[in-house]
């Protein structure tokens, strides 16, 4: 599985960005796709996710009500719409893709939100 992301960048507190993540290769019973963050001297953390199955969602505490992510299973796309962005949202965005108890990663995406 090849997972490509793009959309990050620079952007000022409370601006919105959406970022993308298109899934390649075999990507046969891939059950659930979503995005990583990690910020500077932090730990990889998940940020939002999304069961390709049914369809349903978990967000970390700290994106709830400002990021959804969606996806689009005919373009093998996931998207997390970021809206109303913190300082503290800085982190490389890294896309991931599941199927069973094997991951995928994609590269990771540098988001930065200046105060």
């Amino acid at each position: 599985v090849q997972l490509q992301a793009s959309g990050g960048g620079l952007v000022q507190a409370g601006d919105s960005l959406r970022l993308s993540c298109a899934a390649s290769g075999s990507i046969f019973s891939i059950d659930r796709m979503g995005w990583f963050r990690q910020a500077p001297g932090k730990q990889r953390e998940l940020t939002a996710r999304i069961f390709t199955d049914d369809g349903s969602i978990k967000y970390a505490e700290s994106v709830k009500g400002r990021f959804t992510i969606a996806s689009d299973n005919a373009k093998n796309t996931v998207y997390l719409q970021m809206n109303r962005l913190k300082p503290e949202d800085t982190a490389v965005y890294y896309c991931y893709a599941g199927r069973g108890l094997r991951d995928f990663w994609g590269q990771g995406t540098q988001v930065t939100v200046s105060s």
